[in-house]
């Protein structure tokens, strides 16, 4: 939010100033991963729906892929049952992956529709599972049903979008058996804006970017390619829950998307500071050298 002490000039100055950013993005395809502390904060949950419709207001065509593990655990301690992960990732029997079902394609997924829509926008919420938008496998019978996609169906989102709504994803897939699969939500949007040939995948985590020392945010790398991203992964800089994320990057570059940036989603209106401003907000993964 501007400051309530900037006068009418200044404000008209900053609108101006990003007039070449709204003119760049302007009927482009931007897919938003969206979960975690951004997600459980209401507040902030509140500035990313503002930030999303006003992106759609000046014609960016806005898809929105949106997890929800907390929403999951807690509802999996309601109807007691415990949480179990392995390697990171939940481990999925029948009755869990029917609680994951409801509470993302069910709770969160038609909750976030509905904060779009009060905001003044035009939100369709679908799973995964919609017009077989994601299918997939079982990826390891010791996690049970989360799954590894193993095909996109776009049409269903890309349909959404030629109708001016905004598409907001849960990340549920399905099989031909008819088999319900938990999906990683950035390996989900990554396969989807890929599939879009988005013109920008951005990946809101609970950290500042990409850091040459993760204990110290003034360390952030602005913009880095795949080979250098790469590099310092062997190098051991990027580690621990980096690792997957870059790897979703590289995927999404991979599969057509132009760029990815990985950014610090409780930082307020971080989306509009990415797409609006010349500084941006994060660390920018791309597949090409810089120019």
């Amino acid at each position: 939010m501007l400051d309530k002490n900037f006068s009418n000039a200044q404000r008209a100055e900053v609108l101006t100033q990003a007039l070449p950013n709204i003119k760049k993005y302007s009927g482009k395809i931007v897919v938003i991963k969206y979960g975690g502390n951004a997600m459980v904060n209401e507040q902030l949950k509140e500035q990313v729906m503002e930030d999303i419709v006003l992106l759609s207001l000046i014609g960016v065509k806005v898809v929105l892929v949106h997890g929800g593990g907390p929403e999951i655990s807690d509802m999996m301690t309601k109807l007691g049952k415990k949480a179990e992960f392995v390697n990171g990732l939940r481990v999925t029997d029948k009755e869990t992956v029917d609680i994951v079902q409801m509470v993302l394609a069910g709770k969160i997924n038609k909750s976030l529709v509905n904060f779009i829509n009060v905001k003044g926008g035009k939100a369709m919420g679908i799973s995964g599972m919609d017009g077989r938008l994601i299918e997939a496998k079982m990826k390891d019978p010791q996690l049970g049903y989360v799954g590894e996609i193993t095909n996109i169906n776009i049409k269903p989102v890309e349909d959404l979008l030629s109708r001016g709504y905004i598409p907001i994803i849960s990340t549920v897939a399905c099989d031909e058996q008819g088999n319900t699969y938990n999906i990683n939500g950035d390996t989900a949007a990554a396969h989807i804006a890929g599939a879009l040939k988005a013109e920008r995948l951005i990946m809101m985590t609970d950290v500042a970017g990409i850091l040459m020392d993760k204990n110290d945010p003034s360390t952030l790398i602005g913009e880095i390619t795949i080979d250098e991203a790469e590099k310092l992964s062997e190098e051991g800089v990027i580690s621990g829950g980096m690792i997957p994320k870059l790897e979703c990057c590289i995927t999404g570059i991979h599969k057509g998307v132009q760029n990815v940036v990985i950014m610090d989603g409780r930082v307020p209106h971080a989306i509009l500071m990415e797409l609006l401003t010349d500084e941006g907000a994060g660390t920018m993964v791309k597949g090409e050298k810089h120019v």
